[in-house]
């Protein structure tokens, strides 16, 4: 039997993780000297909060060898798949290769490094459970999706920069500056890390519908599966008519919305939307 998994950072919701039969494995969120699991035991409400009051962000954690190991049965005939964030932005990766090691699995433990976040990762995963139900090998599958990694676009536009400089990705004069100037970046991830690309001016709808109708002729080159809208709690209004706007153009048999787990929502903070696909 092939297993798939994830850790918490691809941001899909509870009714996917169930509709394909996926494990996930929560990474940490620290919020001064307590610890919780991301997206079991906290929401992003409670970390906006506590972020205000102490004026700085959350650390976040990757999920130990032995949190892994749980989630691993070497006495099984199991193969298992197992998603990450960017290794250059978390250990996630690399603890579960040394879980694999140590209850020596590594010959049917696949540790997929995304070069990805949030739905970023999430949309390698569901695709990685439809190859599994259309009856591909684990081996298949993973050269599958190592084949179709640098074709994910993820992006997203920030509502706030204080969150990215309270982070340290984003310098103080920039952060007062952009905050003066009603300055929205967009932040695309490219080569397992996060860049700059943009910044959009106006209101909450204005400026993520100039950025999602800027990816137009991208979009409307995706692969037709899906496209996923995640935020980190944006206003019901928004949401739909980015919605109505990709429903417009026509190319996608299903639009799903997610909401940004704990991880993704410390480092960027309330209001930030981001619109991710696959490319052809």
């Amino acid at each position: 039997m092939i297993k798939i998994l994830s850790d918490s950072t691809c941001d899909l919701s509870k009714e996917l993780v169930e509709r394909y039969d996926l494990g996930i494995i929560p990474l940490y969120v620290r919020l001064g000297d307590e610890e919780y699991q991301d997206g079991v035991n906290i929401s992003p409400e409670e970390l906006y909060k506590w972020s205000d009051e102490h004026g700085e962000t959350p650390k976040t954690a990757a999920p130990s060898i032995e949190d892994i190991s749980k989630y691993l049965d070497p006495d099984s005939g199991d193969e298992y798949i197992i998603f990450t964030i960017s290794s250059s932005m978390s250990a996630s990766f690399n603890n579960v290769r040394l879980a694999a090691e140590n209850l020596e699995m590594s010959d049917r433990v696949y540790v997929i490094d995304s070069a990805n976040l949030s739905t970023g990762i999430g949309l390698l995963v569901l695709y990685a459970a439809e190859l599994k139900k259309a009856g591909k090998s684990a081996k298949e599958i993973v050269q599958e999706i190592e084949n179709t990694k640098g074709k994910v676009r993820a992006s997203f536009v920030v509502d706030t920069l204080v969150y990215l400089h309270r982070g340290g990705r984003c310098s103080g004069v920039a952060a007062l500056l952009g905050t003066a100037l009603k300055l929205h970046p967009r932040i695309a991830v490219a080569d397992g890390a996060m860049h700059p690309e943009k910044k959009y001016r106006g209101s909450s709808k204005r400026f993520i519908l100039d950025y999602v109708k800027d990816m137009e002729a991208d979009l409307k080159n995706a692969r037709p599966e899906r496209v996923f809208i995640t935020h980190s709690g944006c206003d019901r209004e928004i949401v739909e008519a980015v919605r109505d706007y990709l429903s417009s153009l026509g190319v996608f048999n299903e639009i799903l919305e997610t909401r940004a787990g704990g991880v993704v929502s410390s480092h960027c903070g309330p209001g930030t939307l981001g619109v991710l696909f696959i490319d052809k």
